[in-house]
């Protein structure tokens, strides 16, 4: 007794569904304008200050995805479409997070090679 394609259909429009009611959620405030950084208040100090504030918020992200994933193999979570969006979330801050530092240490190896 296998899957029929009408119950296919029927999860992917729940994926959709549930996907756009995540993304509505999700949807930084017009002030904001980097996505990806929501909840993170632009700093009038300097840089370091700012880059700060991403780490914690990748760290948050980190975290609520250690809980999540915990959560379903205890089987207190059963929506494992949520579960995955939170880990995919996290993961992509973390990979973009580090193609940052990636760019910081080759500009700043550029800069200690630059002649005076």
């Amino acid at each position: 007794m296998g899957i029929g394609t009408a119950d296919v259909m029927a999860l992917r429009s729940a994926i959709l569904q549930r996907n756009t009611a995540l993304r509505d959620v999700a949807a930084p405030s017009p002030a904001t304008n980097s996505p990806g950084l929501e909840g993170v208040s632009a700093p009038k100090g300097s840089f370091a200050s700012a880059f700060q504030g991403a780490l914690q918020k990748v760290n948050t992200l980190q975290e609520q995805e250690d809980v999540a994933t915990e959560a379903y193999e205890r089987g207190e979570i059963t929506d494992i479409a949520t579960v995955a969006i939170i880990q995919q979330r996290a993961s992509i801050s973390f990979e973009a997070t580090l193609q940052v530092r990636n760019k910081l240490m080759s500009a700043y190896k550029d800069i200690m090679n630059m002649p005076v």
